[in-house]
């Protein structure tokens, strides 16, 4: 099954900037619902030197609307085209919240807008995040890094991010006071934090405060490619492979239950869903585990599932499993004593379904739940897991 209406969603780049807390809105957008629609492939040129800024009216973050009017005080305006799953992108929001902290002072505003399409992002592209490039993930993230600026979706026809034309995420535009643009590139050139302070950045800056040419008005970015809600081919070819996979199903006694759960034998971070196809929340849930192994699969990461099922209903469980394109490695206890299954897994668990267990390889488990799991915050807690980790 392709991500939810991807023929028809489109998402855009999300600008970021730096604000004043009484900078003036058009709008609120408290109850805004993403909404991205198709959008033909056409050409998408990069704005030149000299341009005038595009307008835009975006939802933000914050629950506003904001325009470029907004910011018509700011002698210096920056737009920052950016995304949440881009691990380059993750790389400078540290200097991103810094620069803006240091020249919002100097009359400078910082905004943003994602070039991304949620729906064009394919799983196999979130291997290094914890979040994909929808509006409510964009909420997720600007909370939890401290954004200081307003952070604004323009996925549902990514009319805005087309008229300027970001190659990859990060990518920034300096404009003038006369909306003009005067740097268009990178924000330094070195992309592992901690070593580089967004130098060309500021020294476009500088020379704009400082009534100056800017030295060097257009760099090369690098980063993560801009996701065009027409670049479908891919997502269909790998949504193609992924159902393609076998589907099997193998049964397994207490003590071949016991060596999965150890984790000998592998080198990975293994996730063990327990589940049962009479569990309502088990089957609610089950597509999203596959999500996670398509996501981080490619790392040292495993998703695994053991049924709960009497053996009897190894064929139920088979069917369900195929419907699913479950092409991972699945199990089933091959006794109907469910206390076994409850010993082998895992002796604090008390029985109740789902249950699902994080285990390194060894057979340390650094993360369990029983019921339904937060499949966000599960996210994270596998992304930072020192066997995986972010980029940087």
């Amino acid at each position: 099954m392709l991500k939810p209406l991807f023929t028809c969603f489109v998402a855009l780049a999300l600008c970021v900037g730096c604000h004043k807390s009484t900078l003036p809105t058009t709008a609120s957008a408290g109850g805004f619902k993403q909404n991205p629609v198709l959008v033909a492939e056409q050409p998408v040129p990069t704005l030149a030197i000299g341009a005038t800024a595009p307008d835009f009216k975006l939802p933000a973050t914050d629950g506003k609307f904001y325009q470029l009017s907004d910011f018509k005080s700011a002698k210096i305006l920056v737009v920052v085209f950016t995304c949440n799953h881009c691990p380059t992108a993750q790389a400078y929001e540290e200097r991103l919240v810094k620069v803006c902290a240091d020249y919002k002072s100097k009359n400078v505003a910082f905004v943003a807008i994602s070039p991304n399409s949620p729906p064009a992002l394919l799983y196999e592209e979130e291997g290094y995040t914890d979040l994909n490039d929808d509006y409510e993930a964009m909420k997720i993230r600007a909370a939890n890094q401290k954004f200081n600026f307003p952070y604004l979706y323009d996925g549902d026809n990514e009319a805005v991010s087309i008229k300027y034309g970001p190659v990859a995420t990060p990518h920034v535009f300096v404009f003038d006071q006369q909306r003009k643009l005067r740097y268009n590139g990178r924000f330094d050139a070195i992309e592992k934090p901690g070593k580089a302070n967004a130098e060309d950045l500021r020294a476009a800056l500088d020379a704009l405060l400082a009534d100056k040419e800017v030295a060097q008005p257009v760099t090369k970015t690098f980063g993560c490619s801009t996701k065009w809600a027409w670049k479908n081919a891919y997502q269909e070819k790998t949504e193609k492979e992924w159902q393609s996979r076998p589907v099997t199903l193998v049964k397994l006694d207490k003590q071949g239950i016991k060596n999965v759960v150890s984790n000998k034998d592998s080198n990975k971070l293994r996730l063990i869903n327990v589940w049962a196809t009479w569990c309502g929340p088990c089957v609610l849930e089950y597509p999203d585990f596959l999500k996670l192994q398509r996501m981080y699969g490619a790392r040292d990461f495993e998703f695994v599932s053991i049924s709960a099922d009497k053996p009897a209903k190894e064929a139920n469980v088979l069917r369900f499993l195929q419907e699913k394109h479950s092409g991972v490695s699945n199990y089933i206890f091959g006794e109907d004593d469910n206390y076994a299954l409850i010993e082998a897994i895992d002796p604090k668990w008390n029985g109740a379904l789902p249950y699902t267990v994080l285990v390194e390889p060894g057979g340390k488990v650094v993360w369990s739940q029983q019921g339904e799991v937060n499949m966000t915050a599960l996210r994270k807690i596998i992304v930072e897991h020192p066997k995986m980790g972010r980029y940087f």
